[in-house]
């Protein structure tokens, strides 16, 4: 989405990005934060400040946007009740909550993925562990099972995150399929290839 359909915000510093988010949490829905890069010699929340106190209120990041030479736009939006939790993210709210950063709305999120299941849903999916079904399916087909496992690690967890979020059994039968005929061909499941 442009940065235009929704509002902007500059944070100085990491307290006033904090700020803005103890009062707006709640209200709002989403933001683009201008994070300016060190060359442009702004004052600014770095990437990894702004990350870590959105965890803080229930936020979580997402998408860039484009800037300019001197900044770029991360949008930031609350974090939606059934998405997963990344390992990083989980050991950052470890460290934020020893800190004493957390807020009530922060843990109020970490509450309810750990009620849900997804703070733990990609756990194997991040220890690449291959589920049974996949596993089945790669151990008939000798050659692609050869392909897949000499993946980098980066694809296997990017392939198995996608196989995870199948929302029916049909999708994920078919991303299977598409799993272990792509890397029959030494090819990877699920990448935008541009249109030539």
């Amino acid at each position: 989405m442009p940065a235009t359909d929704r509002s902007i915000y500059y944070a100085p510093t990491r307290a006033d990005w904090r700020q803005w988010l103890a009062e707006h949490h709640a209200t709002e829905t989403s933001v683009w934060l201008k994070i300016y890069k060190k060359s442009s010699g702004m004052p600014s929340v770095t990437y990894d400040q702004a990350v870590d106190e959105a965890l803080c209120y229930g936020w979580i990041d997402s998408t860039s946007g484009r800037g300019d030479e001197q900044y770029y736009l991360q949008f930031f939006a609350r974090r939606k009740p059934k998405s997963n939790w990344s390992r990083v993210n989980k050991n950052k709210v470890a460290a934020l909550t020893a800190a004493g950063l957390m807020t009530e709305a922060g843990q109020t999120m970490i509450d309810l993925a750990r009620k849900t299941g997804t703070w733990t849903a990609l756990d194997a999916v991040e220890d690449l562990i291959c589920p049974p079904d996949l596993q089945t399916a790669l151990e008939a087909n000798p050659t692609a099972r050869t392909y897949f496992e000499a993946f980098p690690r980066s694809a296997k967890r990017a392939l198995l995150e996608w196989l995870l979020n199948a929302k029916t059994e049909q999708t994920r039968a078919r991303r299977i399929d598409d799993i272990v005929s792509k890397a029959e061909r030494n090819e990877r499941a699920n990448q935008y290839v541009p249109k030539k």
